[in-house]
């Protein structure tokens, strides 16, 4: 692989899961960037939001992604507010291809835990949903591709793969 693939999108769209799988197809490491903020900041994610908020916890996941970005290529699942900071689309544009997992809003917010997700306090539908309202155009501009995650994720891995092999790798 010559470029780091970057899956971005909303929380419950499959980045962490497609990306483990896709990993595997393409013989590459995995490396899950909320995963390597937990490393580097040495506390959770949930205590970052707690004790430096949104603002501070989007410093940390743009630290974390340029030490990603020096890494050997791999695919990297992304937290869903990357998009929010033009300099991180600008950065994973330029290192590799960055693709927009993205699934029936109804879907992900079905899936999504709230227990585990700071920025979801109150009431998680309707969080979820202005979340997407203000990230969808931010997704779509940082994305090489837009994929419609609603297959089984096996599939949607395999067929991710076969599209990159012809792309990029």
């Amino acid at each position: 692989m010559r470029k780091h693939i970057f899956l971005i999108g909303m929380m419950g769209c499959g980045k962490s899961t497609i990306g483990h799988l896709l990993s595997e197809k393409l013989s590459c490491r995995f490396i899950d960037l909320d995963e390597e903020i937990v490393r580097y900041e040495e506390r959770s994610i949930p205590e970052i939001f707690s004790d430096v908020g949104d603002a501070g916890f989007r410093l940390c996941e743009t630290a974390a992604l340029r030490c990603v970005i020096d890494e050997p290529p791999c695919v990297v699942a992304t937290g869903g507010g990357i998009v929010t900071r033009q300099e991180n689309i600008a950065r994973m544009r330029r290192a590799g291809f960055v693709i927009w997992l993205n699934r029936p809003l109804e879907s992900m917010i079905s899936d999504v835990r709230q227990d585990t997700r700071p920025n979801l306090a109150g009431d998680k539908e309707a969080r979820m949903r202005t979340l997407f309202a203000q990230r969808e155009a931010l997704y779509r501009c940082a994305a090489h591709l837009e994929y419609d995650n609603s297959q089984p994720p096996a599939q949607s891995a395999g067929e991710l793969a076969r599209m990159l092999s012809s792309r990029i790798l």
